[in-house]
């Protein structure tokens, strides 16, 4: 009875000498392997169309028309249709990460963190490189800052127990995760128990904005979204009391999925690393205050996953 085994049998007998059938035994490996290689490579992501969505500010339309040189540029770069994804909140644009609807995003740190937690594919390849403001320290990282409105009673930390306060959004760093962790040491107590009321606000615009009309005492609001709304002649420097800045955090990353084919990344990564040698995205780079993008990795927004661990472990005691 013949043995079923799916070994590759060699004659020694008749035939083609042995050299011969191992020669041709070999190049069919290879061939196979190459085949195996090319089925791989050919599996990530060539879309004819790049999605690409920004966390939401109070300006997102205006932000969106300043993109258009980035975006077209991307389009140059790429060889790619460029869509946009309007975003409703900073889940909004992860879920859409994370269900294939959006390519390419720009995400705040905390939320790029939650991302990457869900979906390691998902990668930071560069950030903005701030010039220094009004609150901005020069350089690609930025602080959470508790402001105030000059005139009422809140000017110092010890005066703000039992006020109205405004964070920005649950998945916003400088407006949600700093403040529970870094600032419940400062006082002593979490935000709930010190704050009388603590309400979102949905944007670090907003939220500087509800500090000017007395919707609420006290916001924290990211430092360099703060010096957008008076730049904006929306608010002045002057008006506002700084109750508590923090440590530095990296700014926003700009990020693509993995699924992408690498050349296509390398194009994307590339477009926003060369952007300032491009006369028409000057606009753009004055508007986010910068003068060029610098390259980050995972590995530089390890202190939000710090900041991250730390308040699991206190919702935990």
């Amino acid at each position: 009875m013949r043995e079923n085994n799916p070994r590759v049998c060699v004659s020694h007998g008749g035939g083609r000498p042995l050299w011969r059938q191992l020669l041709a035994l070999a190049l069919v490996t290879v061939i196979g392997l190459g085949a195996g290689q090319a089925a791989v490579a050919a599996e990530c992501e060539d879309p004819a169309a790049l999605r690409f969505s920004i966390i939401p500010t109070e300006e997102t339309i205006q932000e969106l028309t300043l993109y258009k040189p980035v975006l077209d540029y991307l389009a140059e770069k790429t060889g790619k249709k460029i869509e946009f994804y309007m975003p409703t909140s900073y889940a909004s644009v992860v879920e859409a990460m994370l269900g294939g609807w959006v390519d390419v995003a720009v995400h705040g740190p905390n939320s790029y963190v939650i991302a990457n937690e869900k979906d390691p594919s998902i990668e930071v390849f560069a950030t903005y490189a701030k010039r220094p403001g009004h609150l901005q320290l020069e350089g690609p990282g930025y602080e959470a800052v508790l402001v105030s409105k000059k005139g009422t009673k809140f000017t110092s930390i010890e005066s703000i127990k039992d006020s109205v306060l405004g964070l920005t959004d649950p998945a916003s760093t400088s407006g949600n995760l700093v403040p529970r962790v870094a600032f419940t040491k400062v006082i002593g107590q979490d935000l709930d128990s010190h704050f009388s009321k603590v309400v979102y606000t949905g944007s670090h615009d907003l939220s500087t904005m509800a500090v000017h009309e007395g919707k609420v005492d006290v916001a924290f609001v990211a430092s360099h979204r703060f010096d957008n709304v008076v730049d904006r002649g929306m608010v002045k420097f002057e008006e506002f009391n700084v109750l508590w800045r923090s440590p530095p955090i990296p700014q926003d990353p700009f990020t693509y999925r993995g699924g992408l084919c690498d050349e296509l990344k390398r194009n994307i990564a590339e477009t926003f690393l060369t952007l300032h040698d491009q006369a028409q995205a000057k606009q753009f780079l004055d508007n986010v205050k910068s003068n060029r993008f610098v390259p980050m990795t995972s590995a530089d927004y390890d202190i939000v996953r710090e900041l991250r661990a730390a308040k699991q472990k206190l919702k935990n005691q």
